[in-house]
């Protein structure tokens, strides 16, 4: 459709991309507070999804190594092997994958949607796993949860093994896209702004190397068809006759990442002024930032008619906006030295807790003297460092009780 001169179609296109990268960033940036953050009281099971590992400046380093050399290998595959079976692979995986990724999703959106205090009101289920009186593995979920992860293998479903009008269908594509990228930004958590900085300086050079230097990244883009990517129809119908605009999920969860720690360390400072007014100063800022970097490579690559490196504009207009808007307020030396870290708990996880005899002990309730310690000693062989650790604990504690 063209009206003066105008293609419509695809800068309706262009817009809706933006759209659902910018609405993907900012449930993602909200997915990734924990209780904690938003100054409440988090849950059991809350507390073992918070507790992730952020991603520390050595591993900013190595993400442009790593990302070239899974870049590269994909390349000489599809190159001298065929594209068929490694597509075939990777299809499945995301499938598998993609069925825990919209099911976690779609409990987010369910607990954000009834709120903390309803969603905690209904029944736990706890699932767990024990190898002799050591817990393996610990799941607790929601009734309600129950029905929306079978919920969420429909799209995975529907995807892989579809009829024709389903299958790899850009409807699809999105919706399993959308729900990887907002479990990446929720669990996927940068330390520093100084990490930050390097992540996105580092990838830029890798962007820029393997878009512009080689054929590369265009021939395993255009070649994959696995659900890692968002997609918009080049039409105000929703027509797809003249092809989808398509944008990388690594071009939406890389300054995503940079953006979810700008909206932490808003909540981090408004804790430290202990004020319930969170001005999202950073936030708004690094987001539009990100709006701002992602119109220009639209713009870019309409006009020259050539694919576009986003990191080029999106990893400048990130860094940028922090440096400009902490400077600004005098802020600047606080924002940098500032550390996102998992707070310590008074107990570890890997310590917490022990199951003697059939019963659980949580925190400091040690086992009794003539029971549980005697038999841990006893009977449980230390097969790893983690349990010599745990008997050591437990004696300790035995000991300290007596006396």
């Amino acid at each position: 459709m063209s009206v003066s001169g105008t293609d419509w179609d695809l800068l309706s296109s262009y817009a809706g991309l933006l759209s659902l990268a910018c609405v993907s960033i900012y449930a993602g940036s909200h997915g990734s507070l924990s209780s904690r953050n938003a100054g409440g009281e988090a849950s059991e099971e809350e507390e073992e999804e918070e507790e992730v590992e952020r991603l520390s400046s050595q591993d900013a380093y190595l993400f442009p190594v790593i990302g070239s050399a899974v870049l590269f290998g994909l390349y000489l595959i599809v190159k001298y092997c065929g594209k068929e079976w490694i597509t075939w692979l990777l299809q499945w995986y995301f499938t598998i994958a993609g069925v825990g990724s919209v099911g976690k999703s779609l409990i987010a959106l369910s607990r954000w949607t009834l709120g903390q205090s309803r969603w905690q009101k209904f029944d736990k289920v706890q699932l767990l796993v024990l190898k002799g009186r050591r817990e393996l593995v610990s799941l607790s979920l929601r009734t309600p949860s129950l029905y929306l992860i079978p919920l969420g293998s429909i799209p995975s479903i529907l995807y892989t093994v579809g009829g024709s009008a389903t299958r790899r269908s850009a409807l699809l594509t999105d919706l399993l896209a959308l729900s990887f990228s907002h479990n990446a930004l929720s669990l996927l958590k940068l330390d520093s702004f100084k990490t930050g900085c390097v992540l996105l300086s580092g990838l830029f050079l890798y962007d820029i190397w393997w878009v512009f230097g080689t054929e590369v990244m265009v021939k395993v883009a255009t070649s994959l068809d696995v659900p890692i990517k968002l997609l918009w129809p080049k039409s105000l119908s929703f027509t797809a006759e003249r092809g989808y605009t398509m944008l990388g999920l690594g071009d939406v969860v890389i300054p995503g990442m940079f953006v979810a720690m700008a909206l932490r360390y808003d909540y981090h400072r408004a804790a430290q002024r202990q004020t319930p007014n969170i001005s999202k100063v950073y936030f708004i800022t690094t987001l539009s930032a990100y709006a701002t970097g992602l119109f220009a490579t639209m713009t870019v690559m309409h006009v020259f008619r050539k694919a576009q490196p986003a990191l080029l504009y999106l990893s400048p207009a990130c860094i940028l906006s922090f440096l400009i808007v902490s400077l600004a307020r005098g802020e600047f030396k606080d924002a940098w030295a500032w550390m996102d870290e998992v707070e310590d708990k008074a107990e570890p996880k890997n310590l917490a807790k022990l199951h003697t005899n059939g019963k659980v002990h949580h925190g400091d309730e040690a086992p009794t003297a003539k029971e549980d310690a005697v038999d841990i000693s006893a009977e449980t062989p230390p097969v790893v460092e983690n349990d010599a650790a745990v008997d050591q604990t437990v004696k300790k504690r035995t000991r300290r009780k007596h006396d």
